[in-house]
């Protein structure tokens, strides 16, 4: 109830503040007319329902989205590798993400009868072979592939595969802008249509990592013990590795690189409420949507009328949180 009452909140904070001020009771009137038609539209400003209908509420519900996706995918991760450090940043998912979105635009690839369907898609395709690619590596480093050479494999392939994109940036030409624009991250001006791209991704990621929260609870005490408690890890394993790298795809597809959220997130929300999947991955949808529509609200009006990337205001809170987690990891070594 907590959660859902801050996404609620979240939501509605995000509408009614920018620029134009949206009051609650404008709001309401405009939700009855363009949504239930319970009243005549000539009770509501025109200008102000098509800023509501067309320009807040679509960026809001992608801001939530693509916040949940990534929260819940980054709890998945947290929850395989039993490790606090993992999401789809520092594990090299969101760069594989985003050279197949990169590539998608630098060649202005389409593949017949799925027109903008291509982005997503090829976007899901790179980050699962990039997980797969990670641990394979780390599998060659170690045998025993301890949860920390993952995570170091994960970091050594973001970097590789972020200095392949600054290449594709420099010998790029027109898209140099659109390319520059999407790496930074935001959900400005993207509208219902991103929402049709994102929304089937994120409900087939999201059931699946749901459907195997048992699975989850159970590899978190390791994978021989869940092996003895009758889980098939090798499979269970793939389907939590392709499902958080079908919701980091398709977030990465329509928002391009926003970083910190799947791993903040989950962690904040493992300490309030516990590390039982079962509540811990609806619960980071909840609180993953709520933060990132907050963090969208926070870069379009702190310096407004100028608009912040939503990925700069992700790191100003993510990056001190990511090093308290790492300090007190050092302590509890220690102790």
């Amino acid at each position: 109830m907590i959660a859902a009452f801050f996404l609620i909140v979240s939501i509605f904070l995000a509408i009614s503040v920018g620029t134009v001020s949206v009051p609650m009771k404008d709001f309401i009137q405009i939700i009855l007319v363009e949504v239930f038609h319970v009243i005549p539209k000539d009770q509501v400003d025109q200008g102000l329902s098509a800023i509501v209908m067309n320009i807040r509420i679509p960026r809001v519900i992608l801001a939530g989205i693509v916040g949940a996706s990534l929260a819940i995918a980054g709890a998945a991760f947290q929850g395989l590798l039993r490790n606090p450090l993992a999401d789809p940043y520092t594990l090299g998912v969101s760069s594989g993400a985003s050279v197949g979105a990169v590539l998608t635009i630098f060649f202005h690839l389409s593949i017949p009868f799925l027109g903008l369907y291509t982005l997503p898609l090829l976007s899901i395709a790179a980050s699962w072979i990039t997980i797969l690619f990670v641990l394979l590596f780390a599998q060659k480093v170690e045998r025993s592939m301890r949860v920390e050479t993952i995570i170091l494999t994960g970091i050594i392939f973001s970097s590789f595969l972020g200095a392949f994109i600054s290449l594709m940036i420099a010998l790029t030409g027109e898209e140099l802008r659109q390319i520059i624009g999407w790496l930074l991250g935001g959900v400005s001006m993207r509208g219902w249509a991103y929402i049709q791209i994102i929304f089937p991704f994120f409900i087939i990621g999201s059931i699946i990592l749901i459907i195997n929260a048992n699975e989850l609870n159970a590899l978190t005490f390791g994978e021989e013990k869940a092996h003895h408690l009758g889980v098939n890890v090798q499979k269970r394993k793939m389907l939590i590795l392709t499902a958080g790298s079908i919701l980091t795809g398709a977030a990465v597809a329509v928002s391009g690189t926003i970083g910190f959220v799947g791993l903040v997130i989950p962690h904040l929300t493992r300490l309030l409420w516990g590390s039982d999947h079962k509540h811990l991955l609806p619960l980071s949808i909840l609180t993953g949507s709520g933060f990132l529509i907050l963090a969208d609200l926070a870069a379009r009006t702190v310096l407004s009328p100028r608009e912040l990337p939503i990925g700069v205001i992700t790191a100003l809170i993510g990056a001190p949180v990511f090093a308290l987690i790492l300090m007190n990891r050092r302590r509890e070594g220690r102790g």
